[in-house]
């Protein structure tokens, strides 16, 4: 029995006897820089607030897009479980191995979320159907683990570059340390191709949509662990997992509903997680609000009713007081009618129709698939409903303004909530809706099965591989025990996602009901924008000198994200493919102090620079013919739509049900 280490200070063990790493799920992101060392990559938040983040930082200086590494951290604690410190490499010996693999090819086709009710019948084919089960290892790209260990190492040795696509070689990224021994892991460069030349839709078989028969991209994912040994005794090491995702385009805009909220929802709801106690104002109610003003940036629909002086704005410290109040006992509460009325205009929890008009106006799961679904639009989770209603009632804490500023590094967190920020922060950038797929994950990450405790993927052993699962994938196969729903394999996530990623980005759109409104609901403006302010836009609306009345119209002018992807839906995927790096990225800017129109910071669609002449060409084209149009035409134009006949292929292709 070893003699346990006191702190002189506290009194606490700090004997280290087992450690975790964490995140438990990391998000790494794809990007099409080349640029070799530092300056062709950057490391993913690891706080929920960081600083704002500059397009500069999104691109080398060739003006290719960075790609995001995903940084592990191995924490270790004492036989109470109280947290230690963070293990390094300079005070213990760490081997990590990291298996980053893609099975999208190898997978079924993605037709909707498998677990929705209208599911139920459901019978997904695999991709690539006419590959025998004998060959069909060609399809997978599993390059195999890699192992790393020491400061400051890279290198050629630790690439995940032996994987293959029917004979082809497709780089899955590579694996890194930094100058203290933490884990960095880097996925691909965003290529995406058919080896055979084969189309990236086939119109005469709908499905392919999203399931492109005889391509790949360099999307993954997989485990990460390690082996840790302090003073030559080794101790037991929780694992992580790796999510490779497509870039983030819109880096300080947050989704309505996190991929980290979707995860506690579900904890909670199988009591894994506690119910909450209490409702506090600034940590559970206003990010429901806020977040509806905060896409004003990416959706102009938002941006109308909720946006910056709109008569919603969830920014304006008038409103905001109001929301926070709450009167002393015997009071009157004065505004318990307007939180009553906002918490109706929200869609409820156990929403039993489809009707778009209710908040959040992002659509839901089954749009696309089962568009009479109550599904087809999005509505709050049982534990956001419990909460706003603890709020409408008055029984919240008042914390409004917070006290202190949040903090913007990690080390301002006290240690023993780093891993629990960790773990936030990696979920807090990605999207949890709508599932028809989704941008980084999908709809497996709501089911229990997929985990062994909150935040960590449950590991299939190598030694037990996945069985077969046939040759189409119902409902009751993925949901059955031991199904892939459960203990994942390396390249489990990623293959529910679409193939190649960038045809599913060219139709993760607003607008496809123009009759209705040309801008929402919408799918994921957080992550891809719809609706953005262009460059030329923000210096007027900067430029003081100018008249009132122009600078207003300039900063309501909001073209569409996509406005340089033209002709029919095939042709824009591939457009998507080949220049995806060139999309804008967009950034927060100086705004205007004190004024009522306009707010202190506007975020601002981003372009490399020779990208601009073109894309503002392509502008001031869309806008001439917009100002021409009649009503009917000038609503699709507002859309994003060349034509009606454009439109109602999208809607051929993205709604199949």
């Amino acid at each position: 029995m070893s003699v346990r280490k006191q702190s002189a200070e506290t009194g606490k063990d700090t004997t280290i006897v087992r450690a975790a790493i964490y995140p438990g799920i990391g998000i790494a992101r794809i990007g099409n820089s080349t640029v070799e060392g530092d300056e062709g990559y950057y490391v993913g938040p690891e706080i929920t607030t960081p600083p704002p983040i500059l397009a500069v930082q999104y691109r080398d200086s060739t003006g290719a897009i960075k790609r995001q590494a995903a940084r592990f951290r191995i924490y270790g604690y004492n036989a109470a479980g109280e947290l230690v410190r963070e293990l390094l490499a300079a005070d213990a010996e760490i081997v990590w191995t990291a298996h980053l693999a893609n099975r999208k090819a190898d997978w079924y086709r993605f037709a909707a979320a498998l677990d929705l009710p209208e599911a139920s019948s459901l019978s997904n084919a695999r991709r690539n159907a006419a590959v025998p089960v004998s060959q069909r290892n060609t399809l997978a790209i599993d390059p195999g683990p890699r192992q790393i260990e020491g400061k400051n190492i890279s290198g050629p040795a630790y690439q995940f570059d032996t994987g293959t696509f029917l004979g082809t070689t497709v780089p899955l990224g590579e694996v890194r340390t930094d100058n203290h021994g933490r884990l960095l892991v880097l996925g691909g460069h965003g290529h995406s191709a058919s080896p055979e030349g084969k189309p990236i839709y086939d119109p005469k078989d709908p499905d392919t949509f999203n399931n492109a028969d005889g391509w790949f991209d360099d999307i993954s994912d997989g485990p990460v662990t390690a082996t840790v040994s302090i003073a030559g005794r080794s101790i037991p090491v929780d694992p992580s997992w790796v999510v490779v995702a497509p870039p983030n385009y819109a880096p300080d805009v947050i989704s309505w509903r996190t991929m980290y909220d979707l995860l506690v929802d579900t904890y909670v709801e199988a009591g894994w997680l506690p119910v909450p106690t209490t409702a506090s104002f600034t940590q559970d109610i206003l990010p429901t609000v806020s977040r509806l003003t905060n896409l004003q940036w990416v959706n102009k629909g938002f941006a109308a009713m909720f946006g910056s002086d709109g008569p919603l704005d969830f920014s304006n410290p008038s409103l905001l007081h109001k929301l926070s109040f709450k009167p002393a006992p015997g009071e009157p509460d004065v505004y318990q009618e307007l939180r009553q009325t906002i918490f109706n205009s929200f869609r409820p929890a156990n929403n039993s129709v489809n009707d778009e008009r209710t908040w959040p106006w992002i659509y839901g799961d089954a749009f696309g698939s089962f568009d009479s679904s109550p599904s087809s639009n999005l509505s709050l989770s049982k534990v956001r409903s419990f909460q706003l209603a603890r709020w409408v009632d008055g029984d919240f804490i008042a914390d409004w303004p917070p006290p202190s500023p949040p903090p913007a590094t990690l080390s301002d967190i006290p240690l023993i909530d780093q891993p629990a920020m960790l773990d936030e922060a990696a979920l807090h950038f990605c999207l949890a809706d709508a599932f028809h797929p989704g941008c980084e994950m999908t709809w497996p990450l709501r089911h229990t099965s997929m985990y062994m405790s909150p935040f960590r993927f449950r590991h299939r052993p190598a030694a037990e591989p996945e069985p077969d699962y046939g040759k189409s994938l119902t409902q009751a196969i993925a949901l059955s025990i031991d199904g892939p729903v459960f203990a994942q394999v390396p390249g489990g996530i990623s293959r529910w996602m679409a193939l190649p990623w960038q045809a599913d980005t060219a139709f993760c759109r607003s607008g496809y009901e123009v009759a209705y409104d040309p801008y929402v609901p919408t799918f994921w403006p957080a992550r891809v924008p719809n609706d953005v302010l262009t460059e030329a836009d923000y210096k007027t609306v900067m430029d003081t000198n100018l008249p009132r009345e122009q600078r207003l119209a300039a900063f309501a002018n909001r073209p569409g994200w996509l406005r340089t992807l033209t002709g029919p839906a095939p042709q824009q995927m591939l457009q998507m493919v080949a220049h995806f790096g060139q999309m804008g990225i967009v950034e927060p800017r100086p705004g205007i102090p004190n004024d009522p129109d306009f707010p202190p910071v506007i975020h601002v669609e981003t372009l490399p620079a020779d990208q601009m002449e073109k894309v503002h060409a392509r502008t001031m084209t869309l806008l001439a013919s917009a100002a021409s149009a009649p009503p009917v035409e000038r609503r699709l134009l507002d859309a994003g739509w060349e034509s009606q006949e454009q439109l109602e292929e999208f809607r051929s292709i993205r709604i199949r049900y």
